[in-house]
């Protein structure tokens, strides 16, 4: 650089270098961003084509115990069919059950709650509960 250029002609010359910077990093984060997107695309298309074939494989498995039941039991097949149905309802309501317990665990954005209420009335005092929920 020559030694005749001004402060304020350098302090161009790199706020131009730092923004032709940012723009590059910028357009490679954009096309990483679009390769990975198509990745998980395609992965998330073989899961669901994994999930679909699994369920096949639920039907036809149920077909198989009740088959069995039929054969092994002696149980007439609408008996089996039943009990296969009837497992698998059992089954879904557990689940069921066990998912909505869950869900009443949340706390519901308690920190960010009480991080508004004081930024709404500064001269209250924040309230901690022991533990730091």
């Amino acid at each position: 650089m020559p030694e005749d250029e001004s402060l304020g002609a350098l302090v161009a010359q790199a706020s131009n270098h730092i923004s032709t910077l940012v723009r590059s990093e910028i357009e490679l984060a954009k096309s990483e961003l679009k390769f990975d997107a198509r990745r998980v695309g395609a992965a998330a298309g073989l899961f669901a084509a994994a999930a679909f074939i699994l369920h096949l494989c639920l039907i036809l498995a149920s077909f198989t115990i009740a088959y069995v039941l039929v054969e092994t039991v002696g149980w007439s097949p609408w008996l089996a069919f039943l009990v296969v149905t009837l497992f698998y309802l059992a089954l879904a309501a557990l689940l069921g059950y066990v998912g909505m317990r869950r869900l009443k665990g949340l706390a519901g954005f308690r920190r960010t709650k009480r991080s508004l209420q004081t930024i709404k009335n500064p001269e209250v005092p924040e309230i901690t509960a022991v533990g730091g929920a």
